[in-house]
């Protein structure tokens, strides 16, 4: 989990994709492009039928990417070249849920997540009270099982962020995916419940969009995570999305530093 470490290291800008959208060749390049542009890690979202925590914007990524038949093997596979043939050294995070999972096999899940180089698994449908089988499997694998916590979590935070490991994601808003106008949680209380008991990083995400967003996000925690934004670039630009992602992830990067 060095790889997370060393990310953050600094304030971490944290890129969401949607696996397979619009292909998987141009998610493959779209990720060497967001990494150049100053990303410290990228979540890879592996596109589920029934994906209960997204927005609609990642919710129509997921359907183009299946209905280009992308499947989870694929996204394996994309890890795999992105590390040995493109050399890229950032974390890379898988984002599923807990059906892709079960349907792979969970210990031939992890014994490939570890073999590619994958650092980190979200998995938005797996309750706490659940996840100590999947987490002894994930720590065997060397693959950070990341704890998610929301507002609604507030009387639990503690318990939850004390078994955290890699990093915490704490989720900004209450409901789905997707950019707001404003997110009115108190972030910097919930920080400091999480640092009453892990010193484990903790990432923002859920909501944000844009650079100012993203600056207050980042004063109070480690990171940021973006996802819908990034998400509806590609959806606007299709396989032409390069440079305005490479605009828009450079300047939420100088937003946060």
């Amino acid at each position: 989990m060095s790889r997370i470490s060393d990310a953050f290291s600094r304030k971490a800008f944290v890129a969401f994709v949607t696996g397979g959208d619009p292909s998987l060749a141009d998610t493959r390049r779209y990720i060497r492009t967001i990494v150049d542009a100053g990303a410290d890690m990228v979540e890879i979202g592996v596109p589920f039928s029934d994906p209960t925590a997204e927005g609609p914007v990642i919710q129509d990524a997921s359907a183009r990417a299946l209905a280009a038949g992308t499947k989870l093997a694929d996204l394996f596979d994309l890890v795999d070249v992105l590390r040995r043939e493109d050399g890229l050294t950032v974390p890379i995070a898988l984002m599923t849920y807990l059906n892709p999972v079960h349907h792979f096999g969970y210990e031939a899940f992890f014994a490939r997540a570890a073999e590619v180089g994958v650092d980190a698994l979200i998995v938005p449908d797996l309750p706490y009270e659940e996840h100590d089988e999947v987490s002894a499997l994930a720590q065997r694998a060397g693959v950070a099982l990341v704890s998610m916590i929301a507002p609604t979590s507030k009387t639990r935070v503690r318990m939850i962020a004390k078994d955290a490991v890699g990093f915490v994601y704490l989720v900004s808003s209450l409901g789905v995916t997707g950019v707001r106008s404003e997110i009115s949680t108190d972030l910097g209380e919930i920080v400091d419940e999480i640092r009453a008991v892990t010193d484990v990083p903790v990432a923002v995400g859920f909501g944000i969009g844009t650079p100012d967003q993203a600056a207050r996000a980042a004063a109070q925690a480690d990171g940021v995570i973006v996802g819908s934004a990034i998400v509806r670039i590609i959806e606007q630009h299709g396989a032409h999305a390069d440079e305005a992602l490479r605009e828009y992830v450079s300047g939420m990067v100088a937003a946060i530093r």
